[in-house]
């Protein structure tokens, strides 16, 4: 029987784990093997949304920020909006993360999660949680913010982006959530050929913090986007 889309995004996130270098100052989180109940919800929620063959579009951010996707398995999703609006409680954690807001609204003004997910695809280049070492304690961290870094998490970002589009999506358009991300992807687009074209889209973070005001133009933006073809 040929697997579903949900199972092979089941199964990538089963095996992921990063072995490569890292700075001294950064440290990789894999939410997966830190909380078991992460597992189960992120299962839950691809057989729910997923379970299906069908092409879907690639929207790329950044990489998962620990109280987001560091916490459900799921992109821009915190266990707020995964009871609320998915349907899907978690019972041992409970988390509010930006991002999510602005996702959430987009995507209820797109049709609904059905309708959104039907269509669209949500990953990282780097799907695991990064902190970096500040003033004794861990805090976020972005895989571009340190040359050095970016240079040791290179190759696997290349690798995972080809496994996430093996999972049958359309490579001939592709959304990048913030700029700077886009200047990055594009240098590995470059290298590994891997879509024709990339479109543009401010990140939800910087929308809710600082443009909450034009929030529904955002929306807007991404809905033409996203509804484009």
């Amino acid at each position: 029987m040929n697997k579903t889309f949900a199972d092979q995004v089941v199964a990538f996130n089963q095996n992921l784990k990063y072995d490569g270098n890292l700075p001294s100052d950064f440290q990789v989180l894999n939410p997966y093997l830190d909380n078991p109940e992460t597992m189960i919800v992120m299962e839950k929620f691809y057989h729910k949304y997923y379970n299906d063959s069908n092409q879907r579009k690639f929207l790329i951010g950044i990489n998962p920020s620990r109280h987001g996707a560091g916490v459900t398995g799921v992109p821009f999703t915190d266990t707020k909006r995964m009871e609320s609006v998915c349907g899907i409680k978690m019972q041992f954690a409970y988390t509010h993360e930006i991002s999510s807001v602005f996702v959430y609204d987009m995507i209820e003004s797109y049709g609904g999660v059905k309708e959104f997910y039907k269509d669209i695809y949500i990953n990282s280049p780097f799907p695991l949680a990064i902190v970096r070492k500040s003033k004794g304690s861990w805090i976020n961290a972005n895989y571009y913010d340190d040359k050095e870094l970016f240079k040791d998490v290179k190759d696997f970002m290349i690798d995972s982006l080809k496994k996430h589009i093996s999972l049958n999506l359309n490579t001939s358009e592709v959304f990048i959530l913030g700029k700077k991300n886009a200047e990055f992807i594009s240098k590995l687009n470059q290298e590994a050929n891997l879509f024709d074209k990339m479109t543009v889209l401010e990140h939800p973070r910087y929308i809710q913090q600082y443009k909450s005001k034009e929030k529904d133009l955002y929306i807007d933006k991404y809905i033409l986007a996203l509804k484009n073809n």
